[in-house]
């Protein structure tokens, strides 16, 4: 039996990276993966993808800073599939001006709405359903540069830190309502992020950098516990840097 068989997930951020990867595996294990992103076309490519492989995948193009936008994606996914057992928040960004000597205060108000705010809108849309089931899981995907500051910049790092807070206080909140929270900190992965550095990042260190799908693995491994099983955090580095 596939480990998340008749499990309904939404995956946001799924047109790339960590979220894409997520839904591919999610998927391959039986999941019905409702995905959300902001690019519709590169949304609709993994969805075919998931669907032309035998699996079951619906496209919701989404911009999870627009908190009507990620009610919307729940909606669709309690009317396609009646319930929501697991959301996964992949939305993030960084930028290259990113040093305080270089930040515009634009660019801390996006990258807080974006790494931020979108975990905030996402968690409010989907706790409701998950709370009239009595059950739920929410993982956040954060950065390893919460728990060993580097110099992705301050507004990369200030954003992930309060996903982690979020994160900690809904599972404090709700898990008397039968939902679990867990927030999974990847260290250097090679996803389109690593193209937004300053400087380009030496190819003998990224060939040692984690890929996407195993920080899906990371994700599989909490959403197919039973729900006695609880994993608040997780801390996944490369090997060998």
């Amino acid at each position: 039996m596939r480990l998340l068989e008749g499990n309904v997930a939404i995956i946001a951020g799924a047109s790339s990276g960590m979220g894409a990867a997520t839904a591919r595996l999610f998927a391959e294990q039986g999941a019905t993966v409702v995905l959300g992103a902001r690019n519709a076309s590169a949304l609709a490519a993994v969805a075919g993808e998931i669907n032309e492989s035998g699996g079951v995948a619906l496209a919701v193009q989404t911009d999870a800073t627009d908190r009507a936008a990620t009610q919307k994606l729940v909606e669709a996914a309690v009317e396609e599939y009646g319930k929501v057992d697991t959301l996964i928040n992949s939305v993030g960004t960084n930028l290259k001006q990113r040093a305080l000597t270089v930040l515009d205060p634009a660019d801390w108000e996006m990258m807080l709405a974006v790494n931020l705010s979108a975990a905030f809108n996402l968690t409010c849309a989907v706790l409701p359903q998950m709370r009239a089931q009595g059950a739920g899981l929410i993982v956040h995907f954060s950065s390893g540069a919460v728990q060993r500051p580097d110099v992705s910049g301050v507004a990369y790092q200030a954003s992930k830190h309060g996903v982690a807070g979020l994160a900690y206080g809904t599972r404090e909140e709700e898990m008397a309502n039968g939902i679990r929270v867990t927030v999974i900190f990847p260290g250097l992965c090679n996803t389109p992020l690593v193209e937004k550095r300053p400087t380009p990042t030496p190819p003998e260190v990224m060939a040692k950098a984690l890929e996407p799908e195993d920080v899906a693995k990371a994700a599989l491994l909490v959403a197919s516990l039973p729900p006695r099983a609880y994993v608040p955090d997780m801390r996944l580095l490369p090997s060998q840097l």
